[in-house]
């Protein structure tokens, strides 16, 4: 049968097309990368031997069918040759991080780890909590698996060692001890209930209890209550006797603490039904600080040594990685992970696969957590999955929206107005995609509520069009409510056309009669408002996702305004920023005392420096 006339020639694709790369690679190691006909990145991977790789995508036949299906909607190639194959792990993770394709295994939740810091930069050291980058004086202690982990860990520290949490700003502008002393979290050393040589061991205790060393910390505690009897000091030894009864009601609060690892992560995956979750549990200083699951996308039904493999490169793109790591199955190129992470740390770091013994128990327990969680996140995507069926049905959607965007502005007669956007679909709520607008306009002052929206959106899809103009992405959405009735719709349907937009469904929530919840009516553009039955499943779903949007706008507009609030004239030196704002702060009470204060006074402060000193106060003097 003969082609039809004027029809496009189909651009060839499969193995064909992959067979004819051959005669211009070689056998270096490197990255290459599969695209479709209109060049979207469908998988990126790496090579040893780019030749003998690409030779095993030639081949007709032999392939899973995830392979397969890649192979056929492959219609060309790039490569990059690098000198090692560490290196070409290395950039193959940048690169799949980066363009995100299809067949890839993806790690979508890699957020930081809080830690513990007791910061050393003052007399008196702070213990607190720590996220992002080490780079201030002080010892740190981490990772925990979530910021509650640190706050129960930090609850059960201020019990038995008694160190502050204030900022050196509160510390120094005490004259009396706060509560925390009056209920024994404190040792109050900002009014000198406590001298520095007995902090500095409390301290170095806390210290010895992060490092593993609850034994040794015990028997101090119990060798000085006994001195105390000794010499009569009843009240001091009552004090220590507390301290010790707390710090026994921390070692039996504490889950599992291994005897035998020090310091290990343990990662168990397991996989059912083309979904994955990874368990990750932190051991460190012999004391498990928490656990954390992880949803990777499989890339199209990977499995577990390439899930595993592609984990541990993007997990520790940006942490350390302890010297041990307890895996449930085996990682392909073992010695390539193993040389990377050893790289990353500047030691070296182990991978194992224990089966047998406590190594192999810690595994198991991570295992069976990875498989409960998966069935509770399973269960939830298809009660998740039958809400959105059901909004398609009560909107009128041609099919269940797989990303909603919700919008909500907040703002106190019309100061430090926000815009918020929040995002859900079949996996909930997906918080790292949320945004939020600072109103730039005069609708924040003028409170116009409508100005404030088609700001918002105007720069929402203007960059979502100059970013992805082809929709080749997930990041448009498929259905956009709006808190408003039909006039906030009409504006948004508005700003939409003038952009071009026609094919996005919006729905506007209105908080209806009384503006009670349960009375909502819902506006679409051109069409009547309608309501839903108040104990309507998809209606408790609509009310979840305003309130989400509520929450996070509120959210926003609250820390613009403290921002607002602690803004100084500091704020506008060069050179002084957060630290040596603090420092000046907490040295001179204010900033106006700041800028009354001698050349030689600001010297006095630390991180001051003679220029810097100059410049400050040249800043408060040099105006007319």
């Amino acid at each position: 049968m003969q082609a039809e006339q004027g029809a496009t020639p189909k651009a060839p694709s499969g193995h064909t097309v992959i067979q004819g790369y051959l005669k211009t690679i070689d056998s270096s190691p490197g990255v290459y990368r599969m695209l479709d006909p209109v060049g979207t990145v469908l998988y990126v991977g790496k090579a040893r031997n780019l030749k003998a790789r690409v030779s095993s995508y030639a081949r007709p036949s032999g392939h899973s069918g995830r392979i397969a299906r890649m192979i056929g909607e492959t219609a060309s190639m790039m490569f990059l040759t690098t000198r090692t194959e560490t290196e070409a792990l290395l950039l193959e993770q940048n690169l799949i991080k980066q363009l995100k394709p299809r067949y890839n295994v993806l790690l979508r939740d890699d957020k930081s780890f809080p830690d513990i810091l007791i910061a050393k930069h003052h007399p008196f050291p702070q213990i607190r909590k720590h996220r992002g980058k080490r780079s201030e004086k002080g010892t740190y202690f981490g990772p925990f698996a979530s910021a509650g982990a640190v706050n129960r860990t930090l609850n059960q520290l201020q019990k038995v060692f008694l160190l502050r949490t204030c900022t050196d700003a509160v510390f120094e502008s005490r004259t009396r001890p706060c509560l925390l002393y009056q209920i024994k979290r404190c040792a109050a050393p900002c009014v000198g209930k406590v001298g520095r040589d007995d902090y500095t061991t409390l301290v170095g205790d806390a210290e010895l209890f992060l490092q593993g060393k609850t034994t040794r910390v015990q028997a101090d505690l119990a060798a000085a209550m006994a001195e105390a009897s000794a010499a009569m000091e009843f009240e001091r030894a009552a004090a220590l006797r507390d301290r010790i009864r707390a710090l026994t009601q921390v070692q039996s609060a504490q889950g599992i603490n291994p005897r035998g690892v020090a310091e290990a992560d343990v990662i168990a995956l397991h996989l059912e039904g083309g979904q994955a979750c990874v368990q990750v549990f932190f051991i460190r200083a012999n004391q498990s600080w928490g656990n954390r699951d992880f949803y990777p996308r499989t890339g199209a039904g990977a499995e577990a040594p390439e899930i595993l493999e592609a984990f541990l490169a993007q997990f520790y793109d940006d942490k350390d990685p302890p010297r041990l790591i307890l895996l449930s199955h085996p990682v392909e190129n073992a010695d390539l992970v193993t040389q990377l992470l050893s790289d990353r740390a500047g030691r070296k770091v182990e991978l194992a696969v224990p089966r047998r013994g406590e190594k192999a128990e810690l595994v198991e327990n991570a295992a069976r957590n990875a498989r409960e969680s998966l069935a509770r996140k399973m269960a939830e995507g298809a009660s998740q999955n039958r809400l959105l069926a059901g909004l398609a049905e009560a909107f009128s959607l041609d099919a269940p929206p797989k990303r909603i965007e919700v919008y909500d502005n907040s703002h106190i007669q019309g100061s430090n107005a926000v815009g918020g956007m929040i995002v859900a679909g079949p996996d909930g709520f997906l918080k790292s995609q949320y945004r939020k607008f600072n109103i730039r306009s005069g609708a924040g002052a003028n409170s116009d509520d409508f100005g404030m929206m088609k700001e918002v959106l105007t720069r929402r899809f203007e960059r979502l069009l100059k970013e992805d103009p082809d929709r080749s992405s997930d990041a448009w959405p498929d259905l956009l409510l709006i808190d408003g009735g039909a006039g906030q719709v009409s504006a948004v349907a508005e700003i939409l056309a003038e952009l071009g937009i026609d094919d996005i469904a919006m729905v506007g929530v209105a908080k209806g009669v009384d503006r009670d919840a349960g009375k909502e009516e819902f506006h679409r553009p051109g069409q009547p408002p309608f309501a839903l039955p108040h104990t309507s499943p998809v209606l408790y779903f609509v009310q979840r996702l305003r309130d989400e949007a509520h929450r996070w706008a509120i959210g926003a507009h609250r820390a613009r305004r403290a921002k607002a609030v602690s803004a100084t004239q500091l704020d506008d030196i060069p050179g002084v920023g957060a630290t040596r704002k603090r420092a000046l702060l907490a040295h001179f009470g204010s900033a106006k005392a700041v800028g009354r204060a001698a050349v030689d006074d600001l010297k006095a402060v630390d991180g001051i420096s003679d220029t810097l000193a100059q410049s400050i106060y040249d800043f408060f003097h040099a105006r007319g």
